[in-house]
Order: structure tokens, then C-alpha cells, then sequence
């Protein structure tokens, strides 16, 4: 999911608000008072949810959607993810555990019986709706794989009560299958079968893969994805009534500003203990941080440029700022996540050469992630190299090698060895031709080795780093013209797919990917070629080979990390570890701070 999201984009800057947790099992409060107290969270800046349909497409797929708006509502079959952990957790899941037999080709799971805010038990059919809608409009899903996973290796799926059987094509990996495929599972209330003209469109009663449930979970899914996008329609007794998580939005405006308050009928463990949530919208971080100072918000954050002392380590915040040190702390955290700049390989003016695997290898090794994260991050951040998340469990992976670490001589020999001549502080191509000597196909003699830039206004840091590269490639004679907007735009404009009219050749949203709902980094989603999140439209024989066998058997991703670090898919970017501020009069026994970027407010107390 783009980070700043659950798709998972993220901004890298932005506060990262979640729980740590002391083991996997979480203990239902029972006998708890009634909730109280308003709790004021800071969105990132120019990241405001704006889709509220749990069913989101990769122009959607942001964790400012996901994981910082939508699962304070809509609860996924499976929770992912407390504090450091980044593993499934039974006890506050929706779902119980699935088993798996006959050669991993069958796959059965129950939901847990919670119930949504209409009254409506979340059971069989509820994941059927899902399953239904996905089946029909595969490629308006976020982490869609063509050939792969739910739906296309699904032969079968029906629902008995609160059980669920899927009858697979083909054996998987269940390590796999479950944090990847049935994971992106989000069960849906009846409330949502309907269309325009009817309040019953038989999408989530329908035969999975019937040619009638297919058109009438097409007609559905028109009809709610245009709701989605519009804001008046959020706290709507429609999307409210298929609530079965622990907040309710009351109140959002276009700006991005969100009210919840806690769900009573919230059927799940972990009751909200604050009765008021409320979500605050940014343009920039410097309007944020004069809220921080005015004390109007609990949960924050600062920009590391306005930090006078450095991180003790990425993890172990320095010294907080001085003008709001009295009032907060100041927290930080690593994400399963890794950072980079997409690379658009369309039809853009630039697409020639990054195309060529030698250009993205001399760009990717004139990147300085040391003096970023020093000088722009102040030391709250980590180098990332591969397609792997630095917090990859060694279970999963073994360490990646960074393969190319900065150094603009090495990156200019790269460059010059392929037929590239400064002339006037420019390369030009003086040797074309697709030998081993020369500029690579499509490149023509006197062609300039020019790229345009776009990136995520609103964050001095990004700000500072963005300059620093393009500083750096300029020595090498690489010229570059830039842009920046607000992150929703850039969101937007990134994925070639989705904007078939975009000009720019590498692409900053500010964060990378979070791993969820993927929380297996295998990649599929985003490297394999016509994957539903391949944003830059990359593609790469070994790359799908290498991807592909994790997904059937209990493969090691080593191979893989490996390759992507070398093939250079995307500019891999150091990834900031945030910079956090939380109020000294809200408390939690469980912390504030999560590997996987998501909101959990009912853990928090005054």
C-alpha cells in the first residue's frame, strides 16, 4: 500500500500512531466505564482521507484511507500488526485462524460472529460480498495480481453460517495466501448490496463466479465507488450501518477533518475508553507545529528540520523541541516498510532511459541515504536498498547487500563506459547503438540524459532531500525539471495505469510502501509485470520468476531482495523512522507507536 499509506502510501514525516503490544493476545476490557474525553489526532500534511469504501483501488490504496481511517470502522477478517509486531494477532481479529488441506488447495476460515451497527451478524456472507465484488472488478482492487491469489486462483468459494471454504487452482504457500490474499479481506455489510435504482443488488448473495453475480456486483461496485469518493456521503446511515469496529464517523468536512465517537455496539475486544476522536487536517507541517505549540493537539508530530539535537539512534529520539518539549514527548518508530521514488516506465519522454538498467543503477548510486538521513532526517531514519522492508524477519529473508552505495565516481564511470560525453556540464549520447559501449535502444545520438521530477509539497525534510538529489545528479551532468503537490495529486499522478496522461519520470509520494495488507513482502503487487500497484509499469522476466516461486511453496525471499536491490525497479530512498509528539496527559499501557503506521485509539485513555 502506498505509505502516507495502507497502500499503501505513506508520507514519511507523518506520525505513525498505533499500539505496541507485550504478546500476541489482547484482553477484552469488560465492566470498562463509559467512555470520555476528546482525543485530537494530527493527519499528515496534505494527507486527508478521502475514500471510505474498504474495497479501494491503487489510486485509493494510501494508509491515509486504509489503516488511519477506514479500520477505525470497517475491521478486516485479520489484524495485523501491534507495535513492533508485525504478525497476524487472533484476538482482536474478526476472523479465526484458516486451516489449510488437500495439498494447500483448500482453504476454510469462520468469522467470529461480531455484529455490525445495523444489527447484522458478520458472518459467511459478509466475506462473501467481498469475495463477489472482487471477483467482478479484480483490477479496481489495490494489491490485484493478474493469475495470482483471490480471485483468478480461486476455483470455488461458498459460505455455510459463519464459515467460508475456498477451493484453490493450483497448492500455495499458506504463509503466503493468508497474510497476502486473505488478509485484504474486509467482510461488508447487506447494507452496501445495492445500486442506484435498488437497495438489494444481490452481489453479496450471489454464486461466486456465476456470470449474474458478476453483472450485478458490477452494478454495486459503480454505485458504492461513487459514494466513496464523495465526502458528504461518509457519515451516511448507509456507511455507517456496516460498521463493526470500535468508532463511527459522526463528522468530515472536504478539508480532511474527521469526528468519530465509540462505537456501542462495537461486538469486538479493546472498547474505546475516549468517547471522541477527531482527526485535524494540515497543508503543512508548519501549520501542524503551531497547533503542537497552542497545545490543541494530542498526538502530532514535528518536521526533524526544526530539531536542534539528532536521534540517539533512528529509534531512540534526542532531545525534543524546545517549544513544545513541556507539553509532549517525543517518540519514534521503524515501519515495516521500505522507501522510494517511482520510476515511470510508460511512454513518457523519459521512459528511454529509464529503461536502460545501467542509467537507474548510476541514479540509484548518486543517491547519499547517509547524508539524508543525517542532514535532512537528523538521524531519524534507515537506509533501504531492496524490495525487502529493513525489518524483513530473518526467517523470511536473509540480510540483502547494499550493491550500489554512494559514490559519484562509480556512478559517472557507469555513465561515461556507456557512451555518455559531458558537454557544457550536460551528458549528451555520443555513441548510440545497443551494445555494451553505448547509450541502450531507443537513444539517439546528441539525446541529453534529462528527467523531470514530481514530490510531496508540504515537508521541509522531503523538501531538503529532493534539492540534495537533484544537486547530485546535477554534478554528473544528469539534468532534471521538478514539481511538487499536494500528496493526493501526487498520489494520484503516480501510477502510469491509472494516468495514462502523466509526464513525469520519477515520482516522490513521500513514503514508499507500507506492507499491508501485503504483510508477506513478496512483491507480487508491485513488481510483478501488470500487478494492480506496479505504479511505474516495471516489468522484468527474472523478477516474475523470482516472485513467483515464494508464492507456491515455502520459498525464502533472499533471491528476490537480491535482484531488486541489483535491477533497480524503483530509487530506493532512505526511510524515515518519524518523529512523533504525544501529550503528557494521554496515557496507554500499551504504547504509541506501531510497525504498521494504523490507528488504534481504543487503546488510548486520559
Amino acid at each position: 500500500m502506498f505509505r502516507k499509506g495502507k497502500l499503501r502510501l505513506a508520507l514519511t514525516m507523518g506520525l505513525a500512531v498505533g499500539s505496541m503490544s507485550l504478546g500476541l493476545v489482547v484482553p477484552a476490557v469488560s465492566g470498562a466505564a463509559a467512555p470520555s474525553g476528546v482525543l485530537r489526532i494530527a493527519e499528515a500534511p496534505n494527507a486527508t482521507p478521502n475514500y471510505i469504501l474498504p474495497f479501494y483501488p491503487p489510486s485509493q490504496c494510501t494508509v491515509t484511507n486504509t489503516s488511519q481511517f477506514q479500520q477505525m470502522m470497517f475491521r478486516p477478517l485479520y489484524w495485523f500488526g501491534l507495535g513492533s509486531n508485525a504478525g497476524l494477532i487472533p484476538s482482536i481479529s474478526a476472523g479465526n485462524a484458516p486451516t489449510y488441506s488437500k495439498n494447500n488447495t483448500r482453504v476454510t476460515f469462520s468469522t467470529k460472529g461480531w455484529k455490525f451497527a445495523d444489527g447484522q451478524t458478520v458472518n459467511g456472507q459478509s466475506v462473501m460480498f467481498f469475495l463477489n465484488m472482487y471477483k467482478a472488478e479484480p483490477s479496481n482492487f489495490c494489491t490485484y495480481t493478474p493469475g495470482l491469489g483471490i480471485p483468478d486462483q480461486v476455483a470455488g468459494a461458498s459460505a455455510h453460517g459463519n464459515s467460508v471454504t475456498l477451493i484453490l487452482k493450483s497448492s500455495v504457500n499458506p504463509l503466503w495466501f493468508t497474510d497476502n490474499m486473505l488478509a485484504v479481506i474486509t467482510p461488508m455489510a447487506d447494507a452496501w448490496d445495492r445500486t442506484a435504482s435498488s437497495t438489494n443488488g444481490k452481489c453479496a448473495t450471489g454464486a461466486y463466479g456465476a456470470a449474474s453475480t458478476i453483472v450485478n456486483c458490477k452494478n454495486v461496485y459503480n454505485f458504492l465507488n461513487a459514494q466513496a469518493l464523495k465526502v458528504a456521503t461518509f457519515t451516511g446511515k448507509m456507511w455507517q450501518s456496516g460498521v463493526d469496529g470500535p468508532w463511527k464517523l459522526t463528522k468530515m468536512d472536504n478539508l480532511g477533518n474527521a469526528t468519530f465517537v465509540a462505537n456501542p455496539k462495537y461486538s469486538g475486544p479493546v472498547k474505546p475508553k475516549i468517547k471522541t476522536v477527531k482527526l485535524i487536517a494540515f497543508t503543512t507541517s508548519q501549520a501542524e507545529q503551531n497547533q503542537l505549540q497552542a497545545g490543541n493537539l494530542d498526538l502530532g508530530y514535528v518536521d526533524p528540520s526544526v530539531l536542534t539535537s539528532p536521534a540517539i539512534s533512528p529509534t531512540r529520539p534526542g532531545a525534543n523541541w524546545g517549544p513544545v518539549a513541556s507539553r509532549y514527548n517525543l517518540f519514534s518508530n521503524e515501519l515495516f516498510s521500505n522507501n522510494y521514488m517511482n520510476l515511470n516506465f510508460g511512454s513518457n519522454p523519459g521512459a528511454k532511459f529509464l529503461n536502460q538498467e545501467y542509467i537507474r543503477q548510476a541514479l540509484q548510486q548518486s543517491i547519499d541515504q547517509p547524508a539524508i538521513i543525517k542532514n535532512a532526517f537528523k538521524g531519524y531514519g534507515v537506509p533501504t536498498y531492496s524490495a525487502l522492508p529493513p525489518l524483513t524477519p530473518i526467517s523470511e529473508s536473509a540480510p540483502i547487500k547494499n550493491p550500489f552505495p554512494f559514490s559519484l565516481s562509480a556512478a559517472e564511470s557507469l555513465l561515461t563506459s556507456h557512451g555518455w560525453t559531458m558537454q557544457s556540464n550536460q551528458l549528451v549520447c555520443t555513441s548510440p547503438g545497443t551494445g555494451a559501449s553505448d547509450c541502450g535502444a531507443g537513444i539517439n545520438s546528441g539525446d541529453k540524459l534529462s528527467l523531470s521530477v514530481l514530490w510531496v509539497s508540504g515537508t521541509p525534510s522531503l523538501d531538503t532531500e529532493m534539492n540534495a538529489v537533484l544537486a547530485d545528479w546535477s554534478s554528473l551532468g544528469i539534468s532534471t525539471t521538478h514539481a511538487t503537490d499536494t500528496f493526493g495529486h501526487v498520489a494520484g499522478a503516480c501510477p502510469v495505469a491509472y494516468n495514462k496522461s502523466t509526464t513525469y519520470d520519477i515520482c516522490n509520494w513521500g513514503g514508499g510502501w507500507l506492507f499491508a495488507p501485503d504483510y508477506f513482502p513478496s512483491g507480487e503487487p508491485l513488481y510483478l509485470t501488470g500487478a494492480g500497484s506496479n505504479s511505474g509499469g516495471y516489468s522484468n522476466a527474472t523478477m516474475d520468476k523470482l516472485i513467483k516461486q515464494t508464492l507456491s511453496a515455502n520459498v525464502k525471499l533472499t533471491a528476490y531482495g537480491n535482484f531488486s536491490a541489483k535491477d533497480v525497479p524503483v530509487l530506493w530512498d532512505p526511510l524515515a523512522t518519524g518523529t512523533g509528539e504525544v501529550s503528557k496527559k494521554l496515557h496507554s499501557s500499551i504504547g504509541f507507536s506501531s510497525v504498521l503506521d494504523n490507528f488504534t485509539p481504543e487503546y488510548y485513555h486520559f
